[in-house]
């Protein structure tokens, strides 16, 4: 047998257990799994000691581009997540201008084919004003499907009301992804928020808003037989609800409400400063457990990065937001080396999961016949998160200086090694990811 690429002697973690094993790569796909030490190959790499998961694929990133480049652009962004481990990305229509056309979107695709370092979708804005053409928008190349914001956040997306609402998931025929906070509360309660403090942030955005929004979006999605996919959730309260909803709604967790509590306020001030926010102790134990209840669905790390002098500006003048793609993997490998996920159900939330929730293509198994996406990591290695590793063009992160165990050694697209050791090593090769929903006529 003749590949383009072995990887060999590394434990591979797939839907068929754990275990050492060889994989063959050819034609940007996985060949062959299993013992292939007398294959011949283009290119062998030794991952003994080190251990192969399907592709990390992060679902919500804000990527800033067009109109924000300053604090970050699709190259910089995909060049932080490739570092991070991470092989595909869903980014954000709120930007400058928003993707809500057909147009958009196709100038997002062409921007990024290429220039991006991993593969790539962009998730459309709904709107009031485009609901008519979101069953043409969710199926167009490159699109993740329709995103909609019911409170309000960065950007100027915003569908508040329930007849808007409504009248999106009406039109949908694929799954929705939601920022579910209700704007009226976020309204009511603005007074509550003290200048120069932004551990009152999470008093302003309390649980009632975003618990009272989530209960609307399911009443609605089972009204008009919709599938709705809520991202990240900070409250035990909505992990309680949605557990009895699970026929319609998916779940994001991100690695922040997993890791940090709002008593980081005192100690990191505004750079942890997020919509919707850290909470309790509590709040992140009772999120923990929906994850180990199988209640949440993927893992997206919310990348949304502003640089150092907006994130210094006196609290509520501060933006909210923090990077993330590049530390998803470090972070979650920490937790996985503290015993509070296994590697399978990392797995799971990270590649498993978007794969089947959003009907990717190709995608999230390592699988003969799938792309040859690849996350190697070491899982006893030690490291210390730092600002000068942070490749995001504000480089920062609220992980600085922390200490954690498990570490990401390359990232392999569709057979091409992107990253490894550290350094981007193949010019940027990223595509648009393709949907079973979506696929083209004669694919």
């Amino acid at each position: 047998m003749t590949f383009d690429t072995v990887l060999r002697n590394g434990t591979v973690v797939n839907h068929d257990g754990i275990g050492e094993r060889d994989i063959g790569l050819r034609d940007g796909r996985i060949a062959e799994i299993g013992d292939l030490s007398r294959a011949s190959a283009g290119e062998t790499i030794d991952c003994a000691g080190l251990t192969i998961l399907p592709g990390v694929i992060d679902s919500q990133v804000h990527f800033r581009e067009p109109g924000a480049t300053h604090k970050e652009d699709l190259e910089t962004g995909s060049r932080a997540a490739v570092m991070g481990g991470v092989t595909a990305v869903f980014e954000m229509p709120n930007t400058n201008p928003l993707t809500t056309t057909a147009e958009r979107l196709a100038d997002k695709v062409a921007a990024g084919t290429h220039r991006m370092h991993c593969d790539f979708a962009f998730w459309v804005g709904g709107t009031h004003g485009n609901v008519r053409d979101i069953p043409e928008l969710e199926r167009l190349p490159g699109a993740a499907g329709i995103k909609v914001f019911m409170g309000s956040s960065t950007g100027d997306l915003l569908v508040a009301d329930d007849d808007g609402v409504a009248a999106i998931l009406g039109a949908t025929r694929r799954r929705a992804a939601f920022h579910s906070e209700d704007e009226a509360r976020l309204v009511e309660r603005k007074p509550l928020r003290v200048v120069g403090d932004p551990s009152s942030h999470p008093v302003w955005r309390d649980v009632e808003a975003a618990l009272r929004s989530t209960e609307r979006l399911v009443r609605i999605a089972r009204d008009k037989g919709a599938r709705i996919h809520v991202l990240h959730i900070s409250t035990g309260e909505e992990m309680d609800f949605l557990k009895d909803h699970k026929d319609v709604a998916t779940v994001e967790v991100t690695p922040h409400h997993l890791t940090l509590t709002e008593t980081d306020h005192q100690r990191l001030g505004t750079l942890v400063q997020m919509n919707p926010p850290v909470r309790s102790a509590a709040h992140r134990d009772r999120i923990w457990r929906g994850v180990t209840q199988g209640i949440a669905d993927v893992l997206g790390s919310d990348h949304a990065p502003h640089t150092l002098e907006e994130k210094a500006k006196p609290y509520p003048d501060s933006p909210s937001g923090m990077t993330g793609v590049q530390t998803l993997v470090p972070i979650m490998l920490d937790h996985v080396n503290a015993g509070r996920l296994t590697l399978q159900r990392f797995v799971d939330l990270s590649s498993a999961g978007p794969a089947r929730i959003f009907g990717m293509a190709r995608k999230g198994r390592i699988a003969v016949g799938y792309d040859a996406d690849l996350t190697v990591v070491d899982l006893k290695r030690r490291e210390t998160i730092r600002n000068g590793w942070i490749a995001s063009r504000c480089g920062w992160t609220p992980y600085d200086g922390v200490e954690v165990t498990g570490w990401p050694v390359g990232t392999v697209v569709r057979g091409r090694r992107v990253m490894w050791e550290g350094d981007v090593v193949t010019p940027s090769i990223g595509e648009p990811v393709r949907f079973v929903e979506a696929l083209p006529r004669g694919a």
